[in-house]
């Protein structure tokens, strides 16, 4: 993807470092709001690569469509679904399939059905959970005596592992949250901040002393269907994910420029704006500058004039994984695949932490008669996974698949993405250190970061992130020009 950039417009000039969904939402923010406001603005957008989009990128593959990243979004968190409404995208909504609406978890090499209304957490069927194999009879007991386990008292950050064990038990944790999470975190649930990813629970123990009883009462009936995740609060685009980063830059080079293959190099602090230097261009100022980088990137770029803020940014963790993205015929799958995907817990001591059954999930993946997986490896609880070179993963994938799925034949295709330092860690005591960079970021005048870093790695959360990120910094430059 190449698109000559525009030259700059009068008005305040702004950056957005960073091509990335992040930093795609701040561009097209602040060009609306230059538009909305009548007041011209000059806004570039630096990424050093030659395409945007970051981790996620759409293809087609013999008949496949095949999703490199993210490949949906949650419906409950709205800033997805609005900026796809505001680019005319609504149109390419696609609901998750109705007819596979459930998760498989490994227990001791077989895949067996997640129960019904097991939601990450909360099981809002125990008759299910009593009924499930999974399970032996003494989890069970004590994951049904949570009702009579009293809230906590204290408000101090707890572990995801640590809150499961104390209300439901270490079977709970071990057997089932734990990869139900870790496949949305790829962490290590005994560092895993409850308070900064999945606060609703907090709620819940709150607001109804028990998780069971609160699971219960807010329920729907289409929620106790399903298993796992809340599969019917997803949404992708019918086209695949790429559509929605195609059209954002369409957008914002309407009136912005995009500077491809333009790494950023350093960024200072002038009295009356900001310096901007590159590996391949000469200086220019900005008025403003909003950095949607991974942290550890904005660390680097801050040090020079903001050391405490760059300490902050820098103590983020990060985990690399890598997903092998392949297709199949269905006759050579012993399995019926008759869900989403499959959870595997860390004590099963596999190679592999999940598998989605993406062609169940949304329609139109794979042509007929095949099927289309993408398969996860690596992760926090992983690392060394991640030294393998990409032939060695698709043969490790491919054991692991025909051994749990039983999976035959030559795959039509086997696709490695890797993505290195890309999941933030949302570890004990995240909020805080959030907290704390929001409150250095603001005695910038003229900038702001933004990224998955912050508060939430999903598609709306980098879109909240981007947008909040351009609406700070033009409210600073229009107060000041």
């Amino acid at each position: 993807m190449t698109h000559a950039p525009q030259e700059p417009g009068p008005g305040p000039r702004i950056a957005v470092v960073g091509g990335g969904l992040t930093g795609l939402a701040a561009a097209h923010r602040l060009t609306e709001l230059a538009r909305d406001s009548g007041r011209p603005a000059s806004i570039t957008l630096f990424e050093s690569t030659s395409r945007v989009g970051g981790i996620i990128a759409t293809e087609r593959i013999d008949g496949y469509l095949v999703e490199r990243g993210a490949d949906s979004f949650i419906t409950s968190q709205p800033a997805a679904i609005e900026i796809c409404r505001r680019l005319g995208l609504e149109q390419q909504f696609l609901p998750t399939n109705a007819q596979w609406r459930k998760s498989l978890v490994l227990r001791n090499g077989r895949p067996l059905p997640v129960p019904e209304g097991f939601l990450l957490l909360a099981p809002a069927k125990m008759s299910s959970v009593l009924r499930s194999p999974i399970f032996s009879w003494r989890g069970k007991l004590r994951m049904a005596w949570e009702r009579f386990v009293p809230r906590k008292t204290t408000d101090d950050d707890e572990s995801l592992a640590s809150f499961v064990r104390r209300r439901f038990g270490r079977e709970a944790l071990e057997r089932l949250v734990q990869p139900l999470v870790g496949g949305i975190y790829t962490s290590d649930p005994e560092k895993l901040s409850l308070r900064a990813t999945l606060p609703r629970f907090l709620d819940m123990e709150r607001n109804y002393g028990s998780l069971i009883r609160a699971g219960r009462a807010q329920a729907t009936s289409a929620e106790t269907a399903e298993s796992g995740a809340r599969y019917g609060m997803f949404l992708t685009l019918r086209d695949g994910m790429q559509s929605l980063f195609d059209r954002l830059v369409e957008r914002v080079q309407e009136s912005a420029s995009i500077r491809f293959g333009t790494r950023v190099t350093a960024l200072q602090r002038l009295d009356s704006g900001w310096k901007i230097e590159t590996a391949n261009g000469s200086p220019e100022t900005f008025d403003a500058v909003v950095l949607a980088l991974p942290a550890y990137r904005s660390a680097e770029l801050c040090r020079p004039f903001a050391e405490q803020l760059s300490d902050q940014l820098d103590g983020i963790e990060y985990a690399s994984s890598a997903i092998v993205v392949s297709g199949h015929r269905l006759e050579d799958i012993r399995h019926p695949l008759n869900a989403f995907g499959l959870v595997i817990p860390e004590i099963e001591r596999r190679r592999i932490i999940a598998v989605s059954f993406s062609s169940r999930k949304f329609e139109g993946r794979a042509p007929e008669g095949k099927v289309l997986l993408r398969t996860f490896v690596g992760g926090a609880m992983h690392p060394e996974m991640m030294a393998h070179t990409d032939d060695e993963l698709r043969r490790i994938v491919r054991e692991e698949l025909r051994d749990i799925l039983g999976v035959a034949g030559t795959p039509d295709f086997e696709h490695v993405a890797r993505y290195d330092r890309a999941m933030p860690q949302y570890h004990l005591g995240h909020l805080d250190r959030v907290a704390r960079i929001e409150e250095l970021t603001r005695a910038e005048r003229g900038f702001a970061v933004a990224g998955n870093f912050a508060r939430g790695v999903g598609i709306p959360n980098c879109v909240q992130s981007g947008e909040g990120a351009a609406e700070a910094v033009w409210k600073g430059v229009a107060a000041h020009t």
